[in-house]
């Protein structure tokens, strides 16, 4: 995938903003990273950080509610601007059962692991988990494509986390289920990320961070 967007890059990158320019070439770069892994580690978190590029935000724990807002508000931009309904075909026909097993799975909610931290009580992670999975299976019924997209990113931002902070072990062979359903997904949704970015060069994607200067 990362060539045939490599090539539809280079032929019309002459005539897009700067700003669009700069994000699609990095996140098409750490896709270029994860389609040459062999691992799940590795692949995983260079398909966050592919996503992380489009999006351009630096996520900070400090701020995990409000930036995790913000990326939703990304994706609902993407939602409204994918007019080939990739996006829905993603979540309703090729991924329903996987992301049923995430919305079920403690170990990509951080509340959980504010639980094993000593930070909130048992009852309290557990109300937070069942509030949030029915706001889930109600988006779900309702067949709201950018709603569900948004929790699954946040699941997947808690594991995410987990890797990036020294939180797992390199290859373990604990919790691999969610590690390897969490990567199929990023693997299927960032081509079409960078593929409604190439669709869209009229559309205000804003400033990207770290912009490049020559060292």
């Amino acid at each position: 995938m990362f060539n045939e967007l490599k090539e539809r890059h280079r032929a019309v990158r002459e005539n897009y903003p700067e700003n669009l320019n700069l994000r699609i070439h990095r996140a098409l770069s750490w896709l270029k990273a994860a389609e040459a892994s062999e691992e799940n580690d590795g692949k995983f978190i260079f398909l966050w950080i592919a996503f992380n590029a489009a999006y351009s935000v630096e996520i900070d724990d400090r701020y995990r509610t409000a930036e995790q807002e913000a990326f939703k508000e990304f994706v609902g931009k993407l939602c409204d601007l994918d007019t080939n309904k990739k996006l829905e075909n993603l979540v309703w026909n090729e991924f329903p059962g996987a992301i049923r097993s995430l919305l079920k799975n403690q170990y990509v909610f951080a509340r959980f692991w504010d639980y094993q931290n000593g930070k909130i009580s048992e009852p309290d992670w557990q109300k937070s988990f069942s509030d949030a999975n029915s706001a889930a299976h109600k988006a779900v019924g309702q067949r709201e494509t950018n709603k569900v997209l948004g929790i699954v990113l946040s699941r997947i931002y808690t594991l995410r986390n987990q890797l990036v902070h020294g939180g797992s072990t390199y290859e373990s062979k604990v919790n691999r289920l969610q590690l390897k359903d969490c990567t199929n997904f990023l693997n299927c949704l960032i081509p079409i990320i960078i593929e409604i970015m190439l669709d869209s060069p009229n559309t205000l994607w804003g400033d990207a961070c770290y912009p490049v200067i020559e060292g």
